[in-house]
């Protein structure tokens, strides 16, 4: 598009035209790339402003109020609110129940990867087991909730039934009011419920792993547990990392299976943390506290991850490639 030099002169304003032409072409297109990307920008920028980070100031700062809720005036308290948090035994009871799930999940978590690893060989009928183990998921939380209070029903429960079937009557127990086991009661509906998304997720990841890499392996030798524990493994890393978050998240944030099945009950014994918060807003009408608490819960969810972090990338991560 430049002069050339072997043109005759007479073509060089054709030339200047045309490079002219072509400068306000590039120079529109740039323009609308910038309005195009700024206006994709803005929408989503403010909803995030707009639903996420006001509230969350809004948040900050009712906790160190006394607000009820529905009166007009209320009192800024200072730091009050977060000694009574601190002070409360009932909370702490229900932190104690959020690392059921916490633990719960964390510790199933090696059986989801080996069910992603099936899954993503040559297994028969592998669609119609991958549509079996993520369904779970996709139904609602509330109706899975009720089912499973049916389930677990002392008056003509389904469990109940099948031990008897089985002549196993002395394992019968009160499944959802017994303080003792109700927390793993309901942690094991989590785990049906949440386990075939973390299975998918594995398995997205393990389909992504270049297949020259894997062919080689077995072409040199190596056995399905090698290949799972030096190649799999390894590659998948940063999915562990998100699924290690999300299992902390979800634990801290876990409401509709207790709501549903228990209430938190009996007593405080199946409660946990964002469902007593939920309680001391509505219930008790202390909107002041259970802002504390749900920033409590923010810096806990943010801090956790931290940490889960800086172990995943600065020891996991670095020391797989030294090694």
């Amino acid at each position: 598009w430049g002069f050339r030099t072997d043109a005759p002169s007479f073509l060089y304003p054709k030339f200047r035209k045309i490079n002219t032409i072509r400068e306000v072409v590039m120079n529109s297109l740039e323009r609308q790339k910038k309005i195009f990307i700024i206006s994709s920008l803005v929408i989503p920028m403010a909803l995030l402003i707009g639903f996420v980070v006001v509230p969350a100031f809004d948040l900050i700062r009712m906790s160190f109020t006394n607000w009820d809720g529905y009166s007009k005036t209320y009192d800024y308290i200072g730091i009050g609110n977060y000694f009574d948090m601190l002070k409360n035994k009932d909370l702490w009871q229900s932190l104690r129940n959020n690392a059921v799930y916490f633990f719960g999940h964390l510790l199933f978590i090696p059986v989801e990867l080996m069910f992603a690893v099936l899954l993503t060989s040559k297994l028969r009928a592998s669609k119609f087991y991958k549509t079996m183990v993520f369904m779970p998921y996709i139904i609602n939380g509330v109706a899975i909730s009720y089912a499973f209070s049916y389930f677990f029903s002392p008056i003509n429960g389904a469990f109940d039934e099948i031990l008897t079937l089985f002549h196993l009557e002395p394992l019968i127990r009160n499944w959802l009011s017994d303080p003792k086991i109700v927390n793993f009661v309901l942690a094991g509906v989590s785990l049906w419920r949440f386990s075939g998304y973390h299975v998918i997720l594995f398995m997205a990841a393990l389909q992504s792993l270049p297949q020259d890499v894997q062919e080689a392996a077995r072409v040199d030798g190596a056995s399905a547990w090698q290949m799972f524990k030096y190649i799999q493994i390894p590659a998948i890393m940063l999915m562990v990392d998100f699924v290690l978050f999300d299992n902390i998240r979800g634990a801290l944030q876990v409401f509709d299976i207790p709501y549903v099945m228990t209430s938190g009950g009996p007593g405080y014994a199946s409660s946990t943390f964002t469902l007593y918060t939920i309680d001391t807003a509505f219930k008790y009408s202390n909107f002041g506290l259970a802002s504390t608490m749900a920033v409590a819960i923010m810096i806990m969810i943010v801090v956790i991850y931290v940490v889960q972090n800086k172990i995943i990338h600065g020891v996991v991560l670095k020391g797989g490639k030294k090694g």
